[in-house]
């Protein structure tokens, strides 16, 4: 049996196979037949395993209570990848970013200079990134705060940082159980429990 087929693809199906030098930001929109959320690290293709409950619920959770604490300049949205350079385009759960940086319904990336918070909901699958690789790529961009969301009991906990400019590296500001209250980069205060509110 092939392992197209194991994926429930047709048989003859044809993997995509890297140009030498690996693939670009750009080609993420060009090749075919890629599944969704498919994410460019270090000029390779990442896919991503399919969603707990947990992580998607932890991603509504945010996006909306972001979308109703961000001021009129700031905008949210789940799920958008970051350009961060030709050979690295990662997609964070959630981005808050500038609202004049909307580009219209056929967007598909941002900027890093327009991203002012990047959040990661860890998954199993993806610890390692989002724990170590991508706060250090999304750092050496320049993108002031990073959230990373970890499972605790069925709660979110959320790990706050926020770039210190001389080393364009993260500093960690805070972890927050139950409740998120921050006054920067704009005043925040999310109450974690109520993921179990929105089931």
């Amino acid at each position: 049996m092939s392992a197209a087929r194991d994926y429930g693809l047709d048989g003859d199906y044809q993997w995509p196979r890297p140009p030498e030098g690996g693939w670009t930001a750009d080609d993420l929109d060009e090749l075919p037949n890629l599944p969704a959320h498919t994410e460019l690290i270090d000029g390779s293709l990442v896919f991503v395993s399919p969603q707990t409950n947990f992580h998607s619920m932890a991603i509504r959770l945010l996006d909306n209570a972001l979308l109703a604490h961000v001021p009129d300049e700031l905008n949210v949205m789940p799920l958008m990848t970051i350009k961060l350079d030709e050979r690295n385009r990662p997609e964070p759960d959630v981005l808050v970013f500038r609202a004049d940086a909307y580009g219209g319904p056929h967007q598909t990336w941002y900027r890093p200079e327009d991203v002012v918070i990047a959040v990661e909901v860890v998954s199993k699958e993806s610890e390692e990134r989002d724990r170590e690789t991508k706060p250090r790529k999304y750092a050496q961009a320049g993108i002031p705060h990073y959230w990373r969301v970890e499972e605790n009991e069925g709660l979110p906990v959320v790990y706050v940082y926020e770039i210190d400019p001389a080393t364009r590296s993260y500093v960690p500001t805070g972890i927050f159980h139950n409740r998120l209250k921050l006054t920067v980069p704009f005043p925040v205060d999310i109450d974690l429990t109520a993921i179990d509110r929105r089931r």
